[in-house]
């Protein structure tokens, strides 16, 4: 045997031990060295490999410590979604879930998976012949970003898994920061003058999407893997619990409190055993996880919107504490709302620092008879939403004031309560229990609603956000949302803090997004009480905006799930002056405003099933999908059987491979773009 063959030999054999001293210290929870003695084997494989970097492998134990600094993450499409859960607050808002779940599978029983709702940072990893080759965050629960360089040096992820692995699979997984870890994090960060972290989620969000891996690898972060997201695999497993024992013998790390209940009453147990030693984990939890065992019932139960029916989160009761309430104040929503809030002394509430809580409306804190300067109980209800129980009356000293919002408002100058951010008159229309600023405006309404308008759920206007909505205003290069169309990457290059890059993609962005649906343009106007859904409903039962702004409140009325309050809102809405000048600017930038209706089966794609997967150059890939569905073509987010094509794009996500496996035919952007000229001739 040559010098180097035994440079391969020593190289293969170091790796392969201190991967298992990783897999017995973080997995396994046993080490059999010390840190020193690992200290010294890892010092050896480094040098070794600088010295030899033919022998250097992607999963060798060095690769954890931080690779060279990125300047961005690319875009990683999932091949199933990242659902979000359903919430459970009490008993028999779990009792519900569970007699809905036995309704659908036809009254027959069924096991549970409980496991722990850890407060963390969600994410996919993706294997590919035994390798780790892409870690992913949750983003919008259908496309994430590629972090996989500080995924790497989190050691309680395997980089490489057994040969009888499926050769292409993928688990999804909580990153977290234990408990100890954020304190000692904390307390490195206060000794540095650097700002701490609210809470372990926080820390472990930012350390995961840190551009410098080697930061990344520096900080105690951990995983628990709570299931397969999908594998090529088909002979696998039959059940979840069965699937989780399966995982944790490929090496991954399991939560070792899971169980397995028989019925509602163990998994009510479960919960009721967590709820009281919380505080004992070594991690933040707001709750526990309760799944359908059998993967058949979750595959036949599917999902409502983009929650699981099969899953729900049953959370723990909300954390409370007590602070002192130093004042009340008033802000300005971007419907014209007067809203009051709380300003509090500085409380740690379940790991977050609260400063302020909402109040909702003055009717409200008088309920409750919440006064400036009160000790008050504070809770995070469902575990995220600051809010004031009430009042400790008992700490009172006689120096608290009562709230009252128009002597708030009051301005002596003008001689009537005042809107705070205009000086406008503020009014409290009948049976309603909110105060409205009067002037359409406002500009911390204009403000608002230029921040809702560019939303990812609206018109989808990237990197026009708080901030930038801010400066626009201030520097009066725009006084609505309309006039984000106008705008030239010349201006926005003079704004503080804007490169010529960043104008650059916002200018992209807003191009973009002349084409979004209608029912994105209806909901991007901020009508009150019109959300996504009711968005969607309006636009299905009209043609245009003009037919929607001149619609009478009968014809409104005769839409089902619109009520008064809803139909009042609309046509209020379109009789100001304000609004009609603003869909006339928003007509002349040449967004859409209409519909056009055509029968799908009559279309030249009527039939054909189509998916996206990547990054596409000529458009984004929602204005693809609406180009399809133009053509009466149908687009789905997984791949099936009855996928017609597949659409290729730039850096394709895992569908690509599962539309290989499946004979799905492929088309090249080049060929999409054909196919969609050759069907609109």
């Amino acid at each position: 045997m040559n010098n180097l063959d035994k440079v391969k030999e020593r190289i293969e054999k170091l790796c392969a031990e201190l991967n298992r001293h990783n897999h017995l210290y973080y997995i396994l929870d046993s080490p059999e060295v010390s840190d020193a003695e690992y200290d010294e084997l890892i010092r050896e494989l480094r040098l070794l490999e600088e010295k030899h970097p033919q022998f250097s492998t992607p999963d060798s134990p060095t690769q954890r410590v931080g690779a060279t600094p990125v300047e961005g993450f690319s875009v990683v499409e999932h091949p199933y979604p990242l659902l979000s859960l359903a919430n459970a607050f009490s008993q028999d808002e779990l009792s519900a879930w569970y007699n809905r779940v036995s309704r659908l599978v036809g009254g027959q029983k069924f096991t549970m998976a409980c496991e722990h709702k850890i407060d963390g940072l969600a994410v996919a990893l993706t294997y590919f012949n035994g390798q780790l080759a892409t870690g992913a965050t949750r983003g919008d629960g259908f496309c994430g970003e590629n972090i996989i360089q500080n995924l790497r040096t989190i050691r309680s992820i395997p980089l490489s898994v057994p040969k009888e692995a499926p050769s292409c699979f993928e688990v999804r997984g909580e990153v977290f920061l234990p408990k100890t870890g954020f304190h000692k994090l904390n307390e490195e960060r206060a000794a540095e003058g650097l700002p701490l972290f609210a809470n372990p989620r926080n820390a472990a969000a930012g350390s995961v999407r840190q551009f410098n891996p080697s930061i990344t690898a520096k900080r105690p972060l951990d995983i628990y893997i709570y299931g397969l997201g999908w594998s090529e695999d088909e002979t696998l497993p039959k059940t979840h619990w069965e699937t989780m024992s399966y995982l944790k013998s490929l090496g991954f790390k399991i939560n070792p409190e899971n169980t397995l209940a028989k019925s509602i009453e163990e998994a009510e147990d479960f919960y009721r055993t967590w709820a009281e030693r919380r505080a004992s984990l070594p991690y933040e939890a707001d709750g526990i996880v309760i799944k359908v065992d059998l993967l058949a019932f979750q595959e036949r139960l599917g999902a409502a919107g983009h929650e699981p029916r099969w899953a729900i989160a049953y959370k723990f009761p909300a954390v409370q504490a007590t602070t002192r309430l130093r004042e009340i104040r008033v802000s300005v929503g971007r419907t014209g709302t007067i809203n009051p809030y709380a300003v509090l002394e500085p409380v740690a509430v379940g790991g977050v620092t609260i400063r302020q809580a909402t109040l909702h409306n003055e009717d409200n804190v008088r309920r409750k008879d919440i006064r400036e300067g009160d000790w008050v109980y504070i809770q995070r209800a469902g575990g995220v939403i600051p809010e004031i129980i009430g009042p400790i009356k008992s700490r009172r000293t006689g120096e608290e004031k009562e709230f009252n919002l128009l002597e708030k408002l009051f301005d002596k100058d003008k001689r009537h309560p005042a809107c705070p951010a205009c000086g406008a008159e503020i009014f409290r229309p009948e049976a309603e229990v909110m105060y409205y600023c009067s002037n359409a405006s406002c500009p911390a309404q204009v403000k608002g609603l230029i921040e809702h308008f560019a939303s990812r759920s609206a018109m989808d206007i990237r990197g026009i956000g708080e901030s930038q909505s801010t400066l626009l205003l201030k520097e009066r290069l725009v006084k609505d949302a309309a006039d984000l169309y106008y705008l030239t990457k010349e201006q926005l290059i003079q704004l503080e803090r804007m490169g010529e890059k960043s104008a650059g993609n916002i200018i992209k962005a807003i191009e973009r997004s002349r084409n979004r649906p209608l029912a994105r343009v209806i909901y991007a106007l901020g009508v009150r009480h019109i959300g996504e859904e009711m968005a969607r409903t309006l636009a299905e039962h009209f043609n245009s905006l003009d037919e929607m702004a001149n619609a009478t409140k009968e014809k409104l009325m005769s839409i089902p799930s619109i009520g008064p309050k809803i139909t009042e809102s609309v046509t209020t809405f379109f009789r100001q002056e304000e609004n009609r000048h603003i869909l006339e600017k928003l007509r002349r930038a040449g967004i859409k405003l209409e519909k056009k209706e055509m029968q799908a089966e009559a279309l030249p794609l009527a039939g054909q099933e189509f998916i996206i997967t990547g990054r596409l150059k000529a458009f984004s890939r929602e204005e693809g999908e609406a180009k399809i569905r133009t053509l009466g073509g149908t687009t789905k987010d997984n791949i099936t059987r009855q996928t017609t094509y597949l659409v290729v794009g730039e850096e394709p996500g895992a569908k690509l491979t599962r539309a290989q496996t499946l004979g799905i035919k492929q088309l090249s952007e080049t060929e999409f773009l054909r196919l969609l000229e050759d069907k609109t001739q």
